[in-house]
């Protein structure tokens, strides 16, 4: 199915990465989020690895660049260098950095309605692309639902670059001259202060709801 609809970079933890990289650049100053779509540092496994397996989304934050003599390492000195990870290594402005994006993210999704459900994509040989969805929960739940955002995004590009807002009572759309083949697409919920769900690429491969094991 992949193969034939894409979705290879479009599983709920890697949309969840993409609602992280652009909450980065609207709530923390100086803070450039890279996404790397593997598992973990080259050959290693990550704190989120048993969500993944157990079919949740999950992402890990962390910096990018190791100090191999603090990290991994015994405390001791050899040949006048110091090894071992301590107090006095760690850079607390960027801990704290990190620290606000974890929390930035997790008041966003929390703050959310509900992700958008049953996404679905129409357009085979056809000039336009339509899209469609819908919402679960009771009134309560949908309670802060105040429009939905399509977006899209050339299938070469990491992060979405187009978007389009439609009324909560909404739950199809057709993208007029936009052909099916040239993009990837995706529906988010969106809140009444303007807080957005991770987007819900279409099909079984992006369904929150029943998320397949990926990393």
């Amino acid at each position: 199915m992949r193969r034939f609809m894409g979705g290879e970079v479009d599983s709920p933890s890697r949309n969840i990465a993409r609602l992280v990289d652009r909450l980065a650049d609207e709530y923390i100053p100086n803070l450039d989020v890279m996404m790397i779509y593997r598992l973990d540092r080259f050959g290693r496994g990550g704190h989120h690895r048993p969500f993944n397996e157990a079919g949740m989304p999950g992402v890990r934050i962390m910096e990018t660049n190791e100090n191999y003599n603090r990290q991994h390492q015994d405390l001791r000195t050899e040949n006048g260098i110091e090894y071992g990870d301590v107090i006095e290594g760690v850079d607390f402005d960027y801990a704290r950095k990190l620290t606000a994006l974890n929390v930035v993210t997790l008041a966003s999704m929390a703050g959310a309605p509900p992700f958008p459900a049953d996404v679905a994509l129409e357009g085979a040989v056809r000039p336009s692309t339509t899209i469609k969805w819908q919402i679960r929960g009771d009134e309560r739940e949908t309670a802060n639902l105040k429009a939905f955002k399509i977006y899209w995004r050339l299938t070469t590009d990491s992060q979405w670059q187009w978007s389009r807002t439609v009324g909560k009572d909404v739950r199809e759309l057709t993208l007029e001259n936009i052909v099916i083949d040239n993009y990837f697409f995706g529906v988010a919920s969106v809140a009444n202060d303007g807080l957005e769900s991770p987007v819900v690429f279409p099909g079984p491969m992006g369904a929150f709801e029943a998320a397949s094991p990926s990393e």
